[in-house]
C-alpha cells in the first residue's frame, strides 16, 4: 500500500509541475511584453541606445530523451521478470535565464537554472508467460547550466557549452504487465506505480549547443527584446541516473529563449535640444596612380538570362534619336547606370558593346557580321537570341538585315563547360549561354586579327584626372540629421577670410580639397558648424583643420592595356601573342616600367587560381620580354603578380557572366621612367 500511495503522490506532483511551468512561460511571456509596450511608448524616437550587455528572461523547450542499457531491479520491493533496455521520450524544460555579453565582444557567459525533465518509456518486452511489459519512468532534475558563450563572426548566430548540475526530483515509475493474447478472457493485471531506488541525488554532466538571437525591438527603445531559438546536445557522459546497473540518458533540447535587457544611452545620436558630434577629416595627399588612358579590350559575346531570348537589361540600348550623338570613347558616359569606380567604368564600356558595334557598322558599310546563339536549350533557342541583337541592330542603327546572319547552337565554339566537370556547373553554364559576334571585316577587329573567333577592337578609354573621393576633407556632424533641420560651415582662413558652404541635412558633408584652398597648394582654417534646431535656435560648434591640396603622381602618361585568357587557360592565344608583340611592346618607352597584374575568376579552387593568376602574368612577361629582346632593349623593368580570384584585387565583379569573363584577364600598365 505504501509502494503505490507514494507513487501516486509523485505523479500528482509531476503532473502539476508540468501545468505550472507551461503556464509559468505564458504568463511570463506576457508579463514580459506588458512591459515591452509602455517602455517603447515612453522611448523618444532620436534616442539611440547600444545593445544590452545584460539579459534576463526565461528559456522553454522539450527534451528528447533517448534510453540505453539496462535496467531490471525498479526497487528492493519490486522486480519485473525481465530486463528492459532501449526506449525514449520527450520532456518539459523551463528555466530563468541570465546572459552578460558586450555587443562588441564574442564571448560571453550564460546561466538558466530551472526544473528539467528527464523522462521516456523503454521498448516493450515479453515475459516467460509470452505476455507484453511495458515500463516508464519520470525522471526530472532541478538544473543549474552556466555556459560560455561565443559568437564566431560577432554577429547574432552564437554557439555555447558548459558543466550541468542536476539534483534529482523526480524518480517515479509505471510497470504495466499485458495479457497473454493466447488467454483474451485473462484479467489484465494492476499497473505498478513506485519510485526507482539508487537515483543519484546529484548528476554531473555536460552540454553544448548553438543558437541566434531575433530582435523583436530596434536601438530606439532603451529596453530591448530578443527572442532566440536554441539547441543543444547532452551526451550521455554523466548521465547514469541510478548508481546500479547500466541505464544512461542522451539528450537533444530544442526550445527558445525570450530576453530582455537595457541598452546604455549612445551620447553621439542627435536630441531635441539640437546637440551633435562634429570632428573633421582632412587627409593629406593621396598619391594614386592616373593613367592617362587606357585600351580597353571588348569581348565579342552577349550574354543572356536564363529562361529569356531578351537581351538583357544591363546592356545599353539607345534610341534611334541617340545614335547620332554616341562615341564608342564616350560610351562610358551614354550609359545612365550609376558609376563608381574604374571596374563600373569599365563595364559600362563593354555594355554599350551593341552600340560599338552598331556604330562601326554604320561608318563602314561594307562590313558583314555572323551571330552565332548558343543555348542549353538547343539550336532554335540559340537563334532567337541571335535574332534578338539583329532586331535591335536593323531598327535602331538601320544596318541592312542582309548584311547580318544568325546561327544556332547547343554549345559555343570555346565552351566553359568542359566534358565529365562537375563542379561550378551553373556558373560555367551562365558563360556559356551566349550570341557571339563573328566577322571577317578588318575594320571592326582588333588590329591584324581575322576570322569568326577574333575579338572586336579595343576602345580607347581617356582616364579621369579628377580629385578621388579619399582626398576630399570630410565633416563629420553626427546626430545632425535628427537633430537640425539643417546645418552650414564656416570655413575661415590665417587672414579672417570666411567661406560658406552648405546647407546640409545629412551627418556628413565632404568639400574638395581645392574648393577650400583656391590658388594655394596647403592652409590652416577654423571650421565652424552652425545647426539650426528643430526650435529656431542655432548651435555651434568649431575646430581647426590643415587642409593639404591633392595632386597626382606624375604618371599621366601611361598607358594600360588588358589580355583576356578562356577559361582555365594560361597561355595566350596567338591573337593576343601577335597583339602583344607587335601593338603593345613597341608602346613601352626606354626605360620604362611594364606593371603585369595576373588574375581569375571565382571558379574553381582558390590555390588553383592563384597559381593561375600568376602563370598568366608571367605569360604575357614572357611575350613582351622576347618581343623587347628580339628589338635588342633591355632597359625594361618587369613588376609581375598573381592576385587569384582575390576579391579585393579582382578588376570586376563576380555577379554576370561578363563579369567573371574580364576577370580571366592579365592587366599591364606601361610607366615611363620619372
Amino acid at each position: 500500500m505504501n509502494l503505490i500511495s507514494n507513487s501516486t503522490k509523485g505523479s500528482l506532483k509531476t503532473k502539476s509541475l508540468n501545468n505550472l511551468t507551461s503556464k509559468g512561460i505564458i504568463v511570463i511571456a506576457l508579463a514580459l511584453l506588458g512591459i515591452q509596450a509602455p517602455l517603447q511608448a515612453q522611448e523618444t524616437p532620436v534616442i539611440k541606445y547600444t545593445k544590452p550587455s545584460w539579459y534576463f528572461g526565461v528559456a522553454g523547450g522539450a527534451n528528447f530523451n533517448f534510453y540505453r542499457g539496462s535496467t531490471q531491479m525498479l526497487n528492493a520491493a519490486f522486480t519485473p521478470p525481465v530486463a528492459f533496455h532501449d526506449g525514449k521520450g520527450v520532456g518539459l524544460f523551463v528555466a530563468p535565464l541570465l546572459e552578460f555579453h558586450r555587443p562588441d565582444s564574442r564571448w560571453g557567459v550564460m546561466l538558466q537554472a530551472g526544473y528539467d525533465n528527464r523522462k521516456g518509456k523503454f521498448d516493450q518486452q515479453k515475459t516467460p508467460c509470452d505476455c507484453p511489459a511495458d515500463l516508464s519512468t519520470n525522471i526530472s532534475y532541478i538544473t543549474v547550466e552556466p555556459s560560455l558563450r561565443f559568437a564566431p563572426f560577432k554577429s547574432n548566430f552564437y554557439l555555447f557549452g558548459g558543466p550541468r548540475l542536476a539534483f534529482n526530483m523526480d524518480k517515479s515509475f509505471t510497470y504495466k504487465l499485458g495479457i497473454n493474447p493466447a488467454y483474451p478472457n485473462q484479467e489484465a493485471s494492476a499497473e505498478v506505480k513506485g519510485d526507482l531506488s539508487d537515483v543519484k541525488e546529484t548528476l554531473v554532466s555536460m552540454q553544448i549547443g548553438a543558437g541566434i538571437d531575433i530582435p523583436l525591438s530596434s536601438q530606439n527603445n532603451h529596453t530591448q527584446f530578443v527572442l532566440s531559438p536554441f539547441v543543444s546536445f547532452h551526451p550521455y557522459f554523466g548521465q547514469n541516473p541510478r548508481s546500479v546497473e547500466t541505464l544512461n540518458i542522451t539528450t537533444v533540447r530544442a526550445g527558445v529563449a525570450l530576453k530582455f535587457g537595457r541598452g546604455s544611452k549612445i551620447e553621439a545620436a542627435g536630441v531635441p535640444d539640437g546637440t551633435s558630434q562634429f570632428s573633421v577629416d582632412s587627409p593629406s595627399n593621396v598619391p594614386v596612380n592616373r593613367i592617362e588612358s587606357e585600351i580597353f579590350p571588348i569581348r565579342n559575346y552577349v550574354f543572356f538570362n536564363a529562361g529569356s531570348t531578351e537581351i538583357p537589361n544591363r546592356y545599353q540600348l539607345l534610341r534611334k534619336n541617340q545614335v547620332k550623338d554616341f562615341k564608342e570613347d564616350q560610351s562610358e558616359v551614354v550609359t545612365q547606370k550609376n558609376l563608381s569606380g574604374r571596374s563600373q567604368r569599365q563595364m559600362s564600356v563593354y555594355y554599350n558593346v551593341l552600340n560599338i558595334l552598331g556604330d562601326r557598322m554604320e561608318k563602314n558599310p561594307s562590313a558583314t557580321i555572323t551571330l552565332v546563339g548558343s543555348s542549353e536549350k538547343g539550336p532554335e533557342d540559340g537563334r532567337a537570341m541571335a535574332q534578338s541583337i539583329k532586331t535591335y541592330l536593323v531598327n535602331v542603327f538601320e544596318i541592312n538585315p542582309s548584311r547580318i546572319s544568325i546561327e544556332g547552337r547547343t554549345k559555343p565554339a570555346i565552351p566553359s563547360e568542359q566534358p565529365g566537370g562537375t563542379r561550378e556547373l551553373d556558373l560555367l553554364r551562365e558563360g556559356d549561354r551566349r550570341v557571339s559576334i563573328e566577322s571577317n571585316s578588318p575594320m571592326l577587329l582588333m588590329e591584324f586579327q581575322s576570322g569568326p573567333t577574333a575579338p572586336l577592337k579595343p576602345v580607347e578609354i581617356k582616364a579621369l584626372t579628377e580629385a578621388p573621393i579619399e582626398s576630399y576633407v570630410s565633416f563629420n556632424n553626427v546626430g545632425a540629421k535628427e537633430a537640425f533641420t539643417s546645418w552650414t560651415l564656416e570655413i575661415k582662413d590665417e587672414k579672417g577670410k570666411v567661406q560658406t558652404f552648405g546647407p546640409y541635412t545629412e551627418d556628413a558633408a565632404s568639400i574638395p580639397g581645392k574648393s577650400i584652398l583656391g590658388n594655394r597648394t596647403e592652409g590652416d582654417y577654423t571650421a565652424k558648424m552652425i545647426g539650426i534646431t528643430q526650435s529656431g535656435k542655432l548651435s555651434e560648434k568649431e575646430t581647426p583643420i590643415h587642409v593639404v591640396l591633392w595632386t597626382p603622381e606624375k604618371v599621366e602618361a601611361g598607358i594600360r592595356y588588358s589580355i583576356i585568357y578562356e577559361f582555365n587557360e594560361s597561355k595566350a592565344t596567338n591573337i593576343y601573342e601577335k597583339y602583344l608583340t607587335d601593338i603593345v611592346t613597341p608602346k613601352i618607352p626606354v626605360g620604362g616600367t611594364v606593371i603585369i597584374h595576373g588574375h581569375t575568376d571565382i571558379i574553381g579552387d582558390e590555390s588553383h587560381n592563384q597559381a593561375l593568376s600568376l602563370a598568366r602574368a608571367n605569360d604575357v612577361k614572357s611575350i613582351i620580354a622576347n618581343g623587347l629582346s628580339k628589338a635588342g632593349r633591355s632597359d625594361v623593368k618587369f613588376e609581375v603578380n598573381g592576385f587569384g580570384e582575390d576579391q579585393k584585387s579582382a578588376p570586376f565583379d563576380n555577379k554576370f557572366p561578363e563579369e567573371r569573363f574580364y576577370n580571366r584577364t592579365v592587366v599591364i600598365d606601361i610607366i615611363p621612367a620619372k
